[in-house]
């Protein structure tokens, strides 16, 4: 939850743009994600507009079915959510669906789809039954890019002066083993390329938690990815990582076909099967030592 100072709330208030469209903006772009909830005040903070000013606004959009209201607060209302709620991905969410489902299955894992927003990675769906609660992670939630398994494997596919410009020289640390310093970063981007996409994390984001990931390329660059975590005393990551690569293959297909063979009718998704790479080509992926990351 982005919290602000009272002087940089009042410094918003003043601030405030005069147009109504503009205002409405910061109000619904104050919901992270298709899941947030907020109460009044947190829209406040996080539009930098006065309460009153808020309230008249919101009052407005529940009216119009923009928002929803109830008893924890508010939320994204079927209008938001129908023409972009949720960042325009409803067809990479509807696609990725079952795949997410059915790698849950095969591993017992919690599986994350996200997307990059700026320097930050966004967590669109989350698959965990009951191993889902130990993993800190949310639908809506954000994290930074480079402290994650997910965020590294789209980075990896951004040419480094764009990598530059989306991170800075102040990267957040959120553990001792978060990635801080551009230097290491590159170095851990290329390591990423040079395994074709695969990227692990070993408590950078969380403690307790590893992850391996791998991103989802569209024409023009990564458009997602999707990552299995589990705790990082047990995680076989290694013998998971091939099935990531093939959901996140399966899913570029769908969604691009001209970038590869179309699929052959509406077939089910495939089970795969967790051995059906062979050890040769398990080990082609994984060759690259990760100097510690992995």
């Amino acid at each position: 939850m982005t919290v602000l100072t009272d002087a940089s709330a009042q410094r918003g208030n003043r601030d405030a743009p005069p147009s109504m469209v503009e205002r409405m903006t910061l109000i619904l772009d104050a919901f992270d994600g298709r899941a947030a909830r907020l109460t009044l005040e947190e829209v406040a903070l996080r539009s930098g507009l006065p309460r009153s000013t808020v309230h008249r606004i919101l009052d407005s959009l529940v009216k119009l079915n923009w928002v929803e209201h109830a008893s924890f607060g508010y939320r994204l209302g079927r209008r938001a959510l129908g023409v972009g709620g949720d960042g325009g991905h409803a067809e990479l969410r509807e696609v990725a669906a079952p795949l997410l489902h059915e790698l849950h299955m095969q591993t017992g894992m919690v599986v994350h789809l996200s997307v990059l927003a700026g320097n930050e990675v966004v967590y669109l769906d989350k698959i965990g039954g009951r191993l889902a609660a130990a993993i800190p992670s949310r639908v809506g939630g954000r994290v930074p890019a480079q402290s994650s398994a997910c965020g590294k494997a789209m980075l990896a596919w951004l040419d480094p002066e764009q990598v530059d410009t989306l991170v800075g020289n102040n990267l957040v640390r959120i553990t001792e083993r978060t990635i801080a310093d551009l230097g290491i970063l590159h170095l851990e981007l290329n390591r990423i390329r040079q395994r074709r996409g695969l990227a692990f994390e070993r408590e950078e984001s969380a403690r307790g938690v590893a992850c391996v990931a791998s991103a989802v390329r569209g024409p023009e660059g990564p458009v997602a990815a999707i990552s299995l975590c589990g705790g990082s005393r047990n995680a076989q990551l290694e013998r998971v990582a091939p099935l990531v690569v093939d959901a996140t293959r399966e899913i570029a297909r769908t969604l691009y076909p001209e970038l590869g063979s179309p699929r052959r009718g509406a077939q089910p998704v495939p089970v795969v099967d967790t051995d059906s790479w062979s050890p040769e080509a398990r080990a082609r992926l994984l060759s690259v030592q990760s100097g510690g990351w992995i």
